[in-house]
């Protein structure tokens, strides 16, 4: 409120159109062409290739991503930064064109330190998600890419949005965004709890990103791993992709070979099981015991 009194600074409509990028009718394009039919024809095909993920649960909420950015069938930078911080207790997954992604994530934090300052306090993780899909959606049609998960904690606890540039909003614990979703999605599915403990957590978003680079051709590099926490976002760590999925395919070797040495020293007795089958009471022994004899009686 000072700075609006000591600067006369009047306040925008922040739901409008951002001043800062062109007006939806205002592109440059040839006179008498329609912005939208000229981008969908002329436009570039852009090929996009990432796989991002996170979701919900006790302690707060994880964020994961790999690290390769692609343009076609060329890696234009196998170690880019795909969860962008927004403000302490909020950050977002970035999946699409990278320069559309950057610029909508600049827009954003303006728009909520802007908020901060008017109100006194942070918006909530829902108002974030609202503004920016507001914001986005005035741009339908004109070829914008951006899928986000937007993570947060905020008065409620903490929150998880997925936002997608035509105007789309969900609330939801689990989102997975990319070429190497599918995959992702796999592995969270078997294995997310909400109770999980947090190097349960840890290891579940580095496993499902680790398989989806391993099968996703557009995704790879690194796994870049967040955990938004009530104090603030963290940055946990960044590993190499195929090193953790090598150290992946070696656990369930590691768990058979266990379970063989653990059946050799301690081997379970065959048990006998009855069974009635049109009119005869026969005895079946569990295969692998080879000096009982099956044995049947006639009723």
């Amino acid at each position: 409120m000072a700075l609006q009194d000591v600067c006369k600074w009047q306040v925008s409509d922040t739901l409008g159109l951002s001043p800062h990028l062109p007006q939806a009718g205002g592109w440059a394009v040839p006179h008498g062409c329609d912005p939208q039919t000229f981008v969908q024809t002329h436009g570039p095909r852009l090929a996009h290739g990432t796989t991002t993920l996170a979701f919900r649960f006790r302690h707060g909420v994880i964020a994961a991503a790999d690290t390769r950015s692609s343009c076609g069938k060329y890696v234009a930078c196998p170690a880019s930064r795909k969860v962008i911080p927004v403000h302490q207790h909020l950050l977002g997954t970035t999946s699409g064109t990278s320069a559309d992604c950057a610029t909508w994530y600049r827009v954003l934090q303006r728009e909520l330190r802007l908020r901060a300052l008017r109100e006194g306090q942070l918006p909530s993780v829902a108002s974030a998600a609202k503004l920016l899909s507001a914001m986005m959606s005035r741009y339908r049609g004109l070829d914008l890419c951006v899928a986000t998960a937007l993570c947060g904690w905020d008065r409620s606890g903490p929150a998880l949005f997925y936002v997608y540039s035509d105007g789309t909003r969900l609330q939801g614990d689990i989102f997975s965004v990319g070429s190497g979703s599918p995959y992702a999605y796999g592995v969270l599915d078997r294995g997310y709890r909400y109770d999980m403990t947090t190097q349960e957590a840890y290891a579940l978003a580095r496993c499902a990103v680790a398989h989806a680079t391993h099968r996703d051709a557009y995704s790879g590099g690194s796994v870049d791993l967040f955990h938004v926490r009530e104090s603030g976002w963290e940055y946990v760590s960044r590993n190499d992709a195929w090193v953790l999925y090598s150290e992946l395919q070696k656990l369930p070797e590691q768990e058979k070979q266990d379970e063989e040495e653990a059946s050799q020293a301690d081997p379970e007795p065959a048990t006998p099981q009855r069974a009635v089958k049109g009119g005869e009471l026969s005895v079946e022994l569990v295969p692998g015991d080879s000096k009982l004899s099956m044995e049947t009686e006639t009723l």
